[in-house]
């Protein structure tokens, strides 16, 4: 079944495009922006409940509606400036990164992982994840997770002046939230 309106909206888009591109192209800066403004309008023209009869009268419509896009654009544009201007001007207040419970010399023992050691140190040890869960989350897999994991507490190790295997100092890292103890 074909709306009554559809004839007319085939012909002004065939018909009357390069000339409503034409007067979008002197509103907005780029070909792209004027292509985009002209959909607008005439998405917004065709889909509100005018009755337009005429290729003609669906024409100046649309022109209007291409001027009044512009101009809601151009304030939109203009507000989202001030607001981050405004944004910009603010001082960002000093937020401490450390997570509690975790020493400074931890986190930034965490920082020289790579990324998939960190990663998996981080959701194994210090989010209780199992390995399944953490192979999941990642999208990698068990074996994956163990031989990050593992390389990534005994680089933590090394970094932090601990034995991996409880060798030399005695000292060994633990990853644990407060005073809880995890077991595997």
């Amino acid at each position: 079944m074909t709306r009554r309106w559809e004839p007319v909206l085939e012909e002004v888009a065939r018909d009357r495009w390069p000339r409503l591109l034409a007067r979008a192209a002197l509103l907005v800066p780029t070909r792209a922006d004027a292509e985009d403004l002209v959909q607008d309008a005439l998405v917004a023209t065709f889909a509100s409940r005018a009755r337009l009869t005429t290729a003609a009268e669906a024409e100046q419509y649309v022109r209007r509606a291409i001027v009044t896009r512009s101009v809601d654009r151009a304030r939109t544009a203009a507000a989202e400036r001030r607001a981050l201007e405004r944004s910009a001007a603010r001082p960002v207040p000093d937020v401490e990164l450390v997570p509690e419970g975790l020493e400074r010399d931890v986190v930034a023992a965490l920082h020289a992982l790579s990324p998939r050691q960190r990663a998996c140190v981080v959701l194994r040890h210090l989010e209780d994840l199992s390995v399944a869960e953490t192979a999941d989350l990642l999208g990698i897999g068990a074996g994956a997770v163990k031989r990050y994991t593992s390389e990534g507490a005994t680089r933590l190790q090394a970094r932090l002046g601990a034995a991996a295997d409880g060798e030399g100092s005695g000292v060994r890292v633990e990853l644990v939230q407060g005073e809880e103890a995890r077991r595997d």
